[in-house]
């Protein structure tokens, strides 16, 4: 069912004479994308969004805003670990006990 559907909607993306640019545009992104955009669809476990990548970059911007982006590498890597492990627990309904060590403090 899922596979005619999004069959249906390229047929009629195809089909349809945009004249706007951005409709232009928008067309355009689908048509090349077209073999990504529905990958949710083919396989279990895949999510429709990119909610979980986008809340990991917040994660790291706000971590970059503390530190006023004064960090060594090693610093860096330790961070990434530990929010690794923290979002791995908050994924899985444990309960994180992370929030001191992903302080400022592990610029290293």
């Amino acid at each position: 069912m899922s596979k005619v559907c999004v069959e249906q909607f390229y047929t009629k993306l195809a089909k349809h004479d945009y004249q706007s640019d951005m409709a232009l545009s928008y067309k355009k992104r689908f048509e090349k994308n077209r073999d990504k955009l529905f990958t949710f669809l083919a396989y279990d476990g895949v999510p429709w969004n990119n909610n979980n990548a986008e809340h990991a970059i917040k994660q790291f911007a706000h971590y970059r805003i503390l530190v006023d982006g004064q960090m060594t590498e090693a610093g860096l890597n330790n961070y990434l670990v530990l929010l690794s492990v923290y979002q791995t627990c908050v994924y899985k309904g444990s309960s994180p006990s992370l929030r001191p060590t992903l302080s400022p403090s592990t610029r290293g």
